[in-house]
């Protein structure tokens, strides 16, 4: 081990009334914080690049716009084959609950910049695909 490197941060466990001590190479905000230097929803991703830290951050955007779009949606057709519909529309909800178990899981990271993301994301999507601006029924 290189003198000239920090420690590693320490994770402690109490199991079997013994207490261990493991190594770790990351260490977790419980707090908002700024920065690029941080990982979210998957291993490694997006590192410290700011490139991808940024596609990061689109990435979290689209997946909020699309819970909203998913919100929206009404595709099933008065008269339709009743079975059909129920199943349809249920996996449209299971494709929106995933978008939106990935938002939440993304924001968990604690980073303010994927929380404002999802934030305009999701006020983004309301607005174009849930608000009645852009009906085509509104009442004027």
């Amino acid at each position: 081990m290189n003198p000239n490197t920090p420690p590693l941060p320490m994770a402690w466990t109490n199991s079997n009334e013994t207490t261990h001590i493991h190594p770790r190479t990351h260490l977790f905000h419980l707090s908002f914080y700024w920065g690029r230097n941080t990982l979210f929803l998957f291993p490694n991703w997006p590192g410290n690049s700011r490139g991808m830290y940024g596609l990061g951050l689109i990435f979290v955007f689209v997946l909020a716009i699309l819970v909203e779009f998913f919100s929206n949606l009404k595709l099933v057709k008065p008269g339709s084959n009743r079975a059909a519909a129920v199943f349809f529309q249920a996996g449209v909800q299971a494709v929106r609950a995933g978008f939106a178990y990935m938002v939440m899981l993304a924001v968990m990271s604690y980073n303010g910049g994927v929380f404002i993301a999802a934030i305009l994301g999701h006020a983004v999507g309301y607005v174009v695909f849930g608000s009645p601006i852009f009906k085509k029924d509104m009442d004027r």
